[in-house]
C-alpha cells in the first residue's frame, strides 16, 4: 500500500509517500509544495490544491493522512491554516482516496515515542525508520511522520481507515 502524508501550512505544506508490506517500510518520496506569499488567499489555496494533484498524480497513492490542526495564539493564523488543511483533506477525497486524520501528539508519540518530541527528533527518528531516505526539509519530515503513523495505526487487510482521532480526548473514530 502507498500512503500520501501531508503536513498542512499556507506557506508550505510537507508531503511524504511511503510504501508499506506488512510491517515494512519504504520511502517514496517527499516534498514540500510552497505557495506565493504575494498572491490572494483563493490563489494560494489554488497553488496549494494544484501542487497536491500533482503529487497524486505523480505517486497514486492507495490512502492518504493529514495532521489535524491546533490552535495557535492567533485566530487568524488558525483560521489560515485550517483552510490550507481543507485543501489537503479535498485533494484526495475528490479522487476517492481514504484519508486519515491524527492529532500531532499521536504521531510524535508514533514516531518517536513521546507525544511531545522535537522537530528535529522526529527528523531523525523518520531517518531511521526510513533508511537511505533524502528529507528534504522539516514540513517533509513531519509529513513522512504522518504517514508513517498512518502505516502504523490503518486497520483491515490493506485497506485505510477513515477516522479523526481527537487531540485532546484520544478518542478514536468509528471501527477502532
Amino acid at each position: 500500500m502507498k500512503i500520501l502524508g501531508l503536513d498542512p501550512g499556507l506557506q508550505r505544506t510537507g508531503w511524504g509517500v511511503i510504501e508499506t508490506d506488512g510491517n515494512r517500510l519504504t520511502h517514496v518520496a517527499n516534498g514540500a509544495v510552497a505557495t506565493t506569499v504575494s498572491r490572494s488567499l483563493a490563489e494560494r489555496l489554488c497553488q496549494l490544491h494544484d501542487g497536491l494533484n500533482a503529487i497524486l498524480d505523480a505517486h497514486a497513492p492507495d490512502a492518504a493522512a493529514v495532521e489535524e490542526t491546533f490552535v495557535n495564539k492567533n485566530p487568524n493564523s488558525t483560521l489560515r491554516l485550517g483552510q490550507a488543511r481543507g485543501v489537503c483533506l479535498l485533494a484526495p477525497a475528490a479522487r476517492g482516496i481514504a484519508v486519515g486524520e491524527y492529532a500531532a501528539n499521536l504521531i510524535k508519540k508514533t514516531v518517536v515515542g513521546a507525544g511531545h518530541a522535537g522537530k528535529g527528533q522526529v527528523r531523525a527518528m523518520v531517518g531511521h525508520l526510513l533508511p537511505g531516505c533524502e528529507i528534504t526539509g522539516e514540513d517533509a519530515a513531519d509529513a513522512l511522520a504522518v504517514a508513517i503513523c498512518h502505516a502504523h495505526h490503518q486497520v483491515g487487510r490493506g485497506q485505510a481507515r477513515r477516522t479523526v482521532v481527537m487531540a485532546s480526548a484520544g478518542v478514536r473514530g468509528p471501527g477502532e
